[in-house]
C-alpha cells in the first residue's frame, strides 16, 4: 500500500476513535446526552455535517421530492404532441424506435406498435418565459405554471421499475448505494435536531401496483443515522415511538443512559462507528417523542389551509394529507422529505388510471408551491416531481381514442422542478413529434442519442439532475464522496454535470 494513503488513513475519525485511550465515542455521548438537558424542546439546532460547510452559496436549504413510482405518462401531462393526433393507430417508425430496447410487454404484440395521440387537451402557460404546457388533467397545477421548470429531457438507462427507481435514487441501478437524502444528511447534517435529517411518507393510491422498499431511503455504506425515517399514517406515526404501558419518559431516559454507557463500552473494544450511530438513533428517537406528536396534529392549521389543499388534507395518508406535513416539516428544518405515490404503471387503462392518480395529486402540488410562496419558503426550497420514467408513445394492448396503455419508456420523459433557486416558468429540453427521442430545438432528433458519460446541451440523464439538486444545496457533487471499499463513491458515480441553464 501507498505510504502516504496508509498515513492518511490513520488520520480518519474511525481510527482516531480506535487509538484514543478513552475514545472520542466518550465525547460524542457525553455530548449527545447533554444536548437533550441542554436544549430540552428547543426547535432550530444545526448540527453540521462531514462536509462542514458548503462547496459554494446554497440557493436551496432543503428538498421536497414529490416522486411518482410507476412512471407518469408526460405525453398525457406535460409534454404536447399535436402531430400524433394524425397518426392514430400507425406503427411507430422503425428509424424513431432505432433499434432501442423495448420490454418483452410489447415486443411481440401482434398488432406491432400501433402509435396511440394523448386523448387530452394541453394549454400553454407563459409567463415572459418560454411557457409550460399542461395537460387539462392537471388544472390546479396548471396555475402555478409559472413557478415549473418543466424538463422534457430526462433520460435514463433503466427500462424496468426497479431497477429504474434504485438507480434514480441511488445513482446505481445495483441495491446497495446511499440515497440521495442520505447523502444529504452525511453531507450536509441537521437543521434541527429533534427531527430526523430525512422523512419519507407514503401517500395512500387506488393503484398500488409496485412495491418500494427501504433500501430506497437507505443510507447503504454510510452509517445506518443517515437513512430515511418513514412516517406513517395511522399508529405510532414512527414505529415503536411510544413508550409501552407503564414505561414513563423519566424511566426512558435512565434505559438510553444505561443503554448508551453500554454501547460506549463496546465501541471503546471494537471501534466499531455504527455503535455510535446507534447511540445517535437511540438519542433521536427520545427527542422525536416529544416533537413528532406536535407534528403530525394538524389542528392547528387554518381552514384556509385546508382549502388550499383541499378536503383530503384532513384525511391521514392521502397525497394532500403528506403534502401538508411535508410543508410542516420543512418549516421546523428537516433537510429532505420525500413523498412516494405509487399506481402511475398504466399499461391499459391508462385514462382511468391516470384520471384518478392525478385527482391525488393535483391540487395538492399546486398547494404545497402556493403556501410555500406564501411563507416565503419556496426560494430557499426545492421541490421536485418525477417517476422513474415516462411511457412509450405507441399503444400497449387494445387501442381506442378512449382507452389505451403505455408501456415503459426510458429513452425521453418529463419532470419538474421549482423553487430553491431553480428559473421559474420554463421548459427545459425537447422531444421528437413522437415524445420517443430527444431532439434539438428545431424538433430534429439528436444524432447520435445522448449518453450519460458526455453531458449534451438540451439533456438531463438522472445524474445531471442529481448533480444539479446537490448543487442547489451549495454541494460540489464531484467532492460529495465516502471511501469504501478502497473505492472514493458518490451519489452521480463518475458522471453527472450541473445544468447552469436550470439556475435562476
Amino acid at each position: 500500500m501507498n505510504p502516504i494513503h496508509e498515513h492518511q488513513l490513520l488520520q480518519t475519525r474511525r481510527q482516531l476513535f480506535g487509538r484514543s485511550a478513552l475514545g472520542l465515542g466518550t465525547a460524542a455521548l457525553a455530548t449527545l446526552l447533554n444536548k437533550d438537558l441542554q436544549l430540552g424542546a428547543a426547535e432550530t439546532q444545526k448540527t453540521a455535517g462531514a462536509l462542514g460547510t458548503t462547496h459554494h452559496r446554497a440557493t436551496a436549504k432543503r428538498v421536497i421530492y414529490l416522486f411518482m413510482s410507476g412512471g407518469p405518462s408526460h405525453l398525457d401531462m406535460w409534454d404536447y404532441k399535436p402531430k400524433l393526433k394524425d397518426m392514430f393507430n400507425q406503427q411507430l417508425p422503425a428509424h424513431v424506435r432505432d433499434g432501442q430496447r423495448v420490454t418483452g410487454m410489447t415486443a411481440n404484440q401482434k398488432n406491432g406498435l400501433p402509435l396511440c395521440p394523448s386523448k387530452y387537451k394541453f394549454r400553454k402557460y407563459e409567463n415572459n418565459q418560454d411557457g409550460v404546457w399542461v395537460s387539462e388533467l392537471l388544472p390546479h397545477t396548471a396555475k402555478v405554471a409559472n413557478e415549473l421548470c418543466v424538463v422534457n429531457s430526462t433520460f435514463t438507462e433503466a427500462i424496468n421499475h426497479d431497477p429504474a427507481i434504485t438507480y434514480i435514487q441511488t445513482g446505481s441501478q445495483i441495491p446497495g448505494r446511499p440515497s440521495l437524502g442520505a447523502w444529504l444528511s452525511y453531507g450536509l447534517g441537521s437543521l434541527n435536531e429533534n427531527l430526523p435529517h430525512y422523512v419519507v411518507m407514503h401517500a395512500r393510491t387506488n393503484y398500488a401496483e409496485q412495491s418500494l422498499f427501504n433500501r430506497l431511503w437507505g443510507s447503504g455504506f454510510l452509517s445506518s443515522d443517515h437513512q430515511g425515517i418513514l412516517m406513517r399514517s395511522q399508529g405510532d406515526p414512527v414505529l415503536y415511538l411510544s413508550n409501552p404501558a407503564g414505561v414513563t419518559r423519566p424511566d426512558r431516559r435512565s434505559q438510553l443512559d444505561a443503554l448508551a454507557a453500554l454501547n460506549h463500552e463496546q465501541h471503546n473494544r471494537f471501534a466499531d462507528p455504527e455503535v455510535l450511530a446507534r447511540i445517535r438513533q437511540h438519542e433521536m428517537a427520545y427527542r422525536m417523542q416529544a416533537s413528532v406528536p406536535e407534528l403530525m396534529d394538524l389542528s392547528s392549521e387554518s381552514d384556509t389551509t385546508f382549502e388550499l389543499y383541499g378536503e383530503d388534507a384532513k384525511t391521514p395518508g392521502t397525497f394532500a394529507a403528506c403534502c401538508l406535513n411535508a410543508r410542516r416539516l420543512a418549516e421546523r428544518g428537516v433537510r429532505n422529505i420525500q413523498i412516494f405515490h405509487r399506481g402511475w404503471d398504466a399499461h391499459g387503462g391508462l385514462p382511468r388510471e391516470h384520471s384518478s392518480q392525478c385527482n391525488d395529486i393535483d391540487q395538492a402540488c399546486a398547494a404545497l408551491i402556493t403556501d410555500l410562496r406564501q411563507r416565503g419558503m419556496l426560494d430557499d426550497t426545492l421541490v421536485v416531481w418525477g417517476g422513474e420514467f415516462g411511457r412509450t408513445a405507441y399503444c400497449q394492448g387494445n387501442l381506442t381514442r378512449e382507452n389505451y396503455g403505455r408501456d415503459h419508456h426510458p429513452r425521453c420523459f418529463t419532470t419538474w422542478m421549482a423553487g430553491g433557486g431553480i428559473k421559474p416558468g420554463i421548459t427545459y429540453g425537447r422531444s421528437d413529434d413522437y415524445g420517443y427521442n430527444i431532439a434539438h430545438e428545431d424538433g430534429t432528433p439528436m444524432t447520435p442519442q445522448p449518453d450519460n458519460v458526455k453531458w449534451t446541451p438540451g439533456t438531463m440523464h438522472i445524474h445531471d439532475r442529481n448533480a444539479t439538486i446537490l448543487h442547489l444545496l451549495g454541494i460540489d457533487h464531484k467532492k460529495l464522496t465516502y471511501r469504501y471499499q478502497g473505492r472514493d463513491f458518490r451519489l452521480t458515480d463518475v458522471h453527472g454535470h450541473v445544468i447552469e441553464e436550470l439556475l435562476a
